[in-house]
């Protein structure tokens, strides 16, 4: 199961965009949006691209999980 991305719905909200706005301007569909907030789609690369782009944030901001660079 995939983790909820608050970061993303943070980052959206901070632009006071909604989901279908966010939606309109990456070319998916509102629950497309919402089911990658929930953590129940995992986005392709190409989306993820486009969503960093709409919202200015970095991959590593948006999509990165905490503790993942960690090879220890």
């Amino acid at each position: 199961m995939l983790a909820k991305n608050l970061k993303l719905k943070s980052a959206r909200a901070a632009l006071d965009m909604s989901q279908q706005e966010l939606a309109d301007k990456t070319g998916v569909s509102r629950q497309t949006v919402n089911a990658i907030e929930k953590g129940d789609y995992n986005p392709t690369l190409k989306l993820c691209i486009d969503i960093c782009k709409v919202l200015g944030k970095t991959l590593d901001e948006l999509f990165w999980e905490s503790g993942e660079q960690d090879n220890e």
